[in-house]
């Protein structure tokens, strides 16, 4: 399956959506930046069938054909279009998206179901406080249950918080199980998942300089001006020197 946007807008001069080019496809992982509260819904509306654009085409497999987008594209938590009610139980979401798939969905069935995925223990947390990652999870898990679903059109997943390199691997986890991903998030993320390469070696440099004290002495002068040192830096640099000597 491939999806194209082809030079889509939506509103007066572009408003809700400026000029906007993309395409996703089976096997693949996609990020698409939109910025603002509502371009990113949009976005999502477009790419998965669910809005007609005011100018450009959107196709799937060439064809312009959004009731069958709609039928293989999931949209999965777009703010006030198909995210969970804020206060709803997280096994009350699971139990309705179940319900969704045509699988049982008794609260039985919905605990059973996060069980199986390690998270029984948020069962009865609203999904509002449940983690990012378990959210998210969660919700592209059970979206993918629905028969004929083989695309993801995800929305503002950083607008949970979280790190942006946690939901892009879930991306790629779907796409490795040949889904189409679009993933919709802002320029900040963005800027993140482009820069992966050079934030893992500057993290990478920093253990290594922990691990040889030469950061102590920063974190023991900040620590005498009144400030709190990060409780993990302890662990980490025990953990980074135990690693150095087992090297050596």
């Amino acid at each position: 399956m491939r999806v194209e946007l082809r030079d889509v807008s939506k509103g007066r001069k572009g408003r809700a959506l400026p000029l906007t080019s993309l395409s996703f496809e089976t096997g693949e992982a996609i990020l698409a930046a939109a910025e603002t509260e509502q371009r990113p819904t949009v976005l999502g509306l477009l790419a998965s069938g669910r809005m007609r654009p005011d100018a450009g085409t959107v196709t799937i497999d060439g064809e312009a054909n959004r009731a069958l987008m709609r039928r293989r594209i999931a949209l999965v938590d777009a703010p006030d279009v198909s995210d969970p009610d804020s206060n709803v139980l997280f096994a009350g979401v699971v139990a309705e998206q179940l319900m969704f798939a045509g699988h049982h969905s008794n609260p039985i069935a919905a605990r059973r179901w996060l069980a199986s995925y390690g998270m029984k223990e948020l069962a009865t947390t609203p999904i509002s406080d449940v983690p990012p990652e378990a959210r998210l999870r969660a919700l592209c898990e059970l979206a993918v249950l629905r028969s004929g679903v083989t695309g993801l059109v995800v929305v503002s997943p950083d607008r949970h918080g979280g790190h942006p390199l946690v939901w892009w691997r879930l991306a790629q986890d779907f796409a490795s199980r040949d889904f189409a991903v679009l993933m919709i998030a802002g320029r900040a993320s963005e800027w993140t998942i482009q820069h992966e390469h050079d934030i893992r070696q500057i993290g990478k440099a920093e253990g290594d300089l922990r691990a040889l004290g030469m950061l102590e002495e920063r974190a023991g002068a900040w620590a005498q001006s009144g400030g709190t040192p990060l409780p993990e830096v302890e662990g980490h640099d025990r953990r980074s020197r135990k690693a150095i000597e087992g090297q050596s």
